[in-house]
């Protein structure tokens, strides 16, 4: 049965150095909570403390109810599915899901039957007898969730799971991932630096930096409210922008942009300098100025991606980033357009 994760002040050092400092959250049972930051930040040590695989140097980890912090991996009821897949080359398919039961003593016939049941489970029906080197890179992966299944964890942990897919494969297995742990109703802990993976697959996402929790939300909130500059410029694209808060009312702010004046949610933050941060899809670009929030702005790049152009502006607010969904109208280099800011993905954040 899934259970919930807490981290309660949480810190992880290696002599001086301190990988996780001060962590707190809590994963709830039955949901899919992605570690998410730069190489560095202290995810995969925390992934690994929630393992046993590394031991926390202060605070104290739970599982369920039970405070889990001293005990080893194997009294965890966890399982883990590592970035390398870590598959036995030698052993087929069947060996390899079934190999956790038979060494934790369950009988051999049982244990194949459990794995056969997971195989199909992961859509690998039949394939019990091939091995690891007869796989493609997603069926291998597969096979290692299976393997993570079998065992019936309370909490199942990924690492960098897709990391070693082509980009087309790697969108597959994580809508797979993210089936798999809504109709089983898993609780998963699952790390990765990409973001758009972890806002495809997340009911939360902790963001990390420098070893501690930046913010936590959902993939929405983190995308269009981000608590800070790291925030908002890691999570997806974003035009950070100088701008001045020039008054109060209520929940929202009158600011200064360029030389454009809008209303924002002020979010706690007071009359004076602060950053918008601006998502790409946000600046509208149009042909003629239709609104008085429309600037002028010169085309200076173009990229056709096929489902979106990309486009670089010079404009008042600086060198901008914009993306048009309407492929058919193709703006030159050099072009003079108005750009038009949308009514979301606009947030204010701290200059600091």
């Amino acid at each position: 049965m899934s259970a919930a994760v807490e981290f309660k002040n949480v810190t992880k050092r290696y002599g001086s150095v301190v990988a996780v400092k001060n962590v707190s959250f809590t994963i709830e049972a039955g949901t899919l909570v992605t570690l998410l930051g730069p190489s560095g930040c202290g995810k995969t040590t925390t992934l690994r403390m929630i393992a046993g695989l590394e031991l926390a140097t202060e605070g104290d980890i739970l599982i369920g109810d039970e405070n889990v912090t001293l005990r080893s991996t194997a009294e965890r009821d966890v399982s883990m599915v590592f970035q390398s897949y870590a598959l036995f080359p030698h052993m087929n398919v069947l060996a390899n899901v079934a190999y956790g039961l038979i060494v934790s003593g369950v009988p051999k016939p049982i244990a194949h039957e459990r794995a056969r049941l997971k195989l199909e489970l992961v859509g690998l029906k039949g394939f019990d007898l091939r091995l690891p080197s007869e796989l493609s890179g997603g069926q291998q992966q597969r096979v290692a969730v299976a393997r993570a299944l079998v065992l019936e964890p309370a909490v199942l942990l990924f690492d960098e799971p897709l990391s070693n897919l082509d980009a087309k494969l790697r969108r597959k297995v994580r809508d797979d991932i993210r089936e798999l742990q809504q109709r089983l109703n898993l609780t998963v802990a699952y790390v990765t630096h990409d973001q758009q993976e972890a806002l495809a697959v997340s009911d939360k996402i902790i963001v990390m930096s420098n070893a501690e929790i930046a913010q936590i939300g959902t993939p929405r909130e983190l995308y269009e409210t981000p608590i800070d500059l790291f925030v908002a410029d890691f999570i997806g694209d974003a035009n950070l922008v100088k701008c001045h808060i020039q008054s109060i009312d209520n929940d929202r702010a009158m600011v200064d942009v360029g030389d454009l004046t809008i209303s924002l949610l002020h979010r706690g933050m007071e009359p004076g300098p602060a950053i918008v941060a601006i998502r790409p899809e946000s600046l509208l670009i149009r042909p003629e100025k239709n609104k008085n929030t429309a600037f002028p702005a010169e085309i200076t790049k173009v990229a056709y991606l096929g489902s979106h152009l990309e486009y670089g502006l010079k404009s008042s607010l600086g060198e901008l980033f914009a993306i048009d969904r309407n492929v058919l109208k193709l703006q030159d280099i050099g072009s003079h357009v108005w750009v038009e800011l949308a009514d979301h993905g606009i947030a204010l954040v701290p200059a600091k």
